[in-house]
């Protein structure tokens, strides 16, 4: 077992991380806005009986965020989004000022969004991040080792030749705790943030209410701002555990339904992920 002392695999427990002198906030949640169930309201009033932070980073889509905005419920706020590239990656970004994500958002994501609203975009990881540098904001790969067969996580990606390692400058952190990954590919993440000296964020990736928190990113931080600035400095320290395997079926469950209205555009947009792939294989193999 690796060792890392800035990433803690254990249950956070907030009142003891804000003695510390820390923020603890979730930085990767969804809401019914996206392919969950859960209402922002319900989220927001968890997140402050909780004492933590949170970031709404709903699929290709900012409405949750503008409602939580509405709420004024008095939670640390993270205003951020989970970009789905077309060439495969994830993308968490998190932005300094609401207005930023939904001018982001309104000029580069919502005019290339496909008709299922969950599933990759129309840009490539390379342009999307191209897009980001006029912003003053934190992007981050969710998941970087990629979820079970999926082509959803940059480590896959560059295995799978779809993007080049060249991808790791352009982020600024890795998300080495997801809540819904296998300790193994955690683990990895972390060796990878480590060996590319990128910044470590956590998530739980949660769909259900109960889930929020149990993955937390900490920083010595008394505002949003400066927490977004320890993610850049590489002075955070992440806390939380995977979830076990019924809850992760549960969450599955919980979010087909939300994924089957759309399955047409979601395997098109796979297709078109995998292509490049089958033609190296066709390839090789007419060569070989």
């Amino acid at each position: 077992m690796h060792y890392y002392k800035d990433i803690v695999f254990e249950k956070p427990l907030p009142e003891t991380i804000r003695r510390l002198g820390l923020l603890p906030a979730d930085l990767h949640f969804h809401t019914r806005h996206s392919d969950s169930a859960t209402r922002v309201r319900d989220a927001l009033k968890l997140a402050a009986r909780r004492g933590i932070g949170l970031a709404i980073t709903d699929h290709n889509q900012t409405s949750g965020v503008a409602e939580a905005e509405r709420q004024k419920i008095h939670v640390p706020l993270i205003p951020g989004i989970e970009v789905s590239a077309n060439d495969g990656p994830h993308v968490l970004f998190y932005f300094y000022s609401a207005a930023d994500l939904q001018d982001f958002y309104r000029r580069h994501i919502e005019k290339n969004r496909r008709n299922g609203p969950f599933t990759a975009i129309r840009l490539d990881t390379a342009d999307i991040l191209d897009r980001r540098e006029d912003y003053s904001c934190v992007a981050a790969e969710a998941h970087p080792c990629g979820y079970a067969f999926l082509n959803r996580g940059v480590q896959r990606c560059i295995a799978g030749k779809c993007i080049g390692e060249e991808v790791f400058s352009r982020l600024d952190a890795l998300e080495v705790i997801c809540g819904g990954m296998a300790r193994s590919h955690n683990l990895k993440a972390a060796g990878l943030a480590v060996a590319h000296s990128l910044g470590r964020t956590g998530g739980t990736d949660g769909h259900l209410l109960h889930e929020l928190g149990g993955v937390v990113t900490c920083a010595e931080a008394d505002t949003v701002e400066e927490l977004l600035d320890a993610i850049r400095k590489r002075k955070t320290v992440v806390i939380g555990r995977e979830r076990p395997l019924v809850e992760k079926a549960m969450m599955g469950t919980a979010v087909l339904p939300h994924h089957l209205p759309y399955a047409v555009p979601i395997l098109q947009a796979r297709w078109e992920q995998d292509l490049p792939r089958i033609k190296r294989f066709v390839r090789t193999r007419l060569n070989g």
